[in-house]
């Protein structure tokens, strides 16, 4: 049933007057004290306290890594995990290289499991470490990316392996309430195109705790075929919501519905018909009923929209892409629509745009909640204009994201200059939580990796991050404290 304008209205009104979600970030959804995108606070400068006293947010100035690796607030550490061309797998091979999408899973006697994607397009003649052709664990032989399987052990001991092979560009994705990790093809190549032998764009789920059951990996085609990036379930209903980062049009917001009487569980999506339940894209609409066709459009935090959802006619894209299905005003886009994490009762998601496609509304990057119950997104993280992306101090392109258990969300940067991992507080301040100081270019024209892949373990004491190229996981500890709101 669409969702009256009455409705979104009365249910608006609801959530000014502080009907506050439950859970970590609650606070986040419906914070009455919202930042605007032209407050200061937004680009993590020194905010005065209750008392007048400068303060700001997070824990404290980043201190030069003497190794060039990573910048870190006093008293924390880090030890590097996996390293493409250094570590190897358990069957000899190095670790693939360009990770990126993680999430950790408690497996048995104090183990970590981490699943890593590693986003590797085209042909494996590409890459000088393209994801191992595992026996049994293969899609399309032609293809260079999948995803590996990172044991650390209680000693501190670490052991990987490949999860799938022979998927292609294998960006984001997420965790399952039962488990297992499903992983994402940002990529719409059909069969005969850069070389792949079969069709690609879809979703492979990956079980972190039995390899036996990532034998003769076979796509949830019910997802449907397009530029995938990340995917959450919604434990309580079974939907599950995923984004799409594709351009010429830029991509959508979709939420699978599953058929009647359909049950998750470890290996259930793979019995799954292709056209299973119902793949729609989100339309949204503002306080006054007025379609909203571009999430960028938005430029304060506390933004609410109202949702739609509109169902997709071809999901397997055998004439026209997904995106490209919609007339104009049926649907609403995002540019650049990125990570997503469960937690609240919804969904948080990233919007990161090119800010010369959204003129009247300049900023570089969002997070948005949307609440199954309400059937709303707000815009609760603004990432304000970078002006100078070669300064320290801005920020750009927010990509994959996690839930911290410690309040607040966590944001990995994909943009411009030196790239970081920052914290966003539960009232949507942002802060520096970690820098990237490897230069893989040269020192007169510097080239800083961006972060990708993001993660805190089981037990919230060790953060997981992913540089991307070459190719580096880390574990980062420290004194974690409640994060402000």
């Amino acid at each position: 049933m669409p969702l009256s304008r009455r409705d979104f209205t009365a249910r608006t009104a609801l959530a000014g007057a502080g009907v506050a979600l439950t859970g970590t970030v609650g606070a986040l959804a419906t914070a009455p004290g919202a930042l605007a995108a032209d407050d200061p606070r937004t680009d993590g400068t020194d905010t005065p306290d209750a008392h007048g006293r400068p303060h700001a947010p997070g824990y404290g100035p980043l201190v030069a890594d003497p190794d060039g690796l990573l910048a870190l607030p006093a008293g924390f550490g880090y030890r590097v995990i996996t390293r493409t061309g250094v570590t190897t797998l358990d069957s000899g091979e190095s670790t693939p290289s360009n990770h990126d999408g993680t999430a950790a899973f408690e497996g048995h006697h104090g183990v970590t499991l981490l699943v890593n994607n590693h986003e590797l397009k085209g042909p494996r003649s590409r890459w000088a470490h393209p994801v191992p052709l595992a026996e049994g664990l293969v899609y399309d032989p032609a293809a260079s990316g999948g995803c590996t399987v990172v044991e650390v052990r209680r000693g501190g001991e670490v052991a990987e392996w490949v999860g799938i092979a022979g998927t292609s560009t294998n960006c984001a994705g997420g965790a399952t309430p039962w488990g297992t990790w499903l992983t994402c093809e940002e990529t719409e190549d059909l069969a005969g195109k850069n070389g792949m032998t079969k069709d690609h764009g879809y979703v492979f789920e990956v079980d972190p705790h039995d390899r036996r059951a990532n034998r003769d990996p076979r796509p949830v085609k019910a997802f449907g075929r397009y530029a995938h990036e990340a995917v959450v379930i919604d434990p309580r209903q079974g939907h599950a919501y995923l984004t799409e980062d594709a351009s010429g049009p830029n991509g959508l917001l979709y939420r699978w519905t599953p058929p009647h009487g359909f049950r998750h569980g470890r290996g259930r999506l793979r019995t799954l018909a292709d056209d299973a339940g119902v793949l729609a894209a989100a339309k949204c609409f503002d306080s006054h009923g007025r379609f909203v066709d571009d999430l960028s459009r938005a430029t304060r935090t506390g933004t609410v929209y109202g949702v739609d959802w509109v169902e997709v006619s071809d999901r397997d894209a055998r004439g026209l892409p997904v995106r490209k299905q919609f007339a104009a005003g049926a649907v609403t886009r995002g540019r650049k629509l990125e990570g997503m994490w469960w937690a609240d009762g919804g969904a948080y998601f990233v919007s990161s745009y090119a800010r010369e496609e959204s003129p009247g509304a300049a900023h570089d990057g969002q997070v948005w909640f949307y609440d199954p119950k309400r059937r709303t997104v707000r815009l609760v993280v603004l990432i304000g204009v970078n002006r100078d992306p070669s300064a320290e101090g801005g920020h750009d392109g927010p990509d994959n994201i996690t839930v911290s258990p410690y309040g607040g969300l966590v944001i990995a940067e994909d943009g411009e200059g030196r790239q970081h991992l920052l914290g966003a507080t539960e009232s949507g301040r942002v802060y520096p939580l970690a820098r990237n100081e490897l230069n893989i270019g040269t020192a007169e024209e510097p080239e800083y990796s961006e972060f990708a892949g993001v993660c805190f373990s089981p037990d919230g004491r060790t953060l997981y991050a992913c540089i991307q190229d070459p190719g580096i996981m880390v574990a980062i500890t420290g004194p974690w404290r409640r994060s402000p709101r």
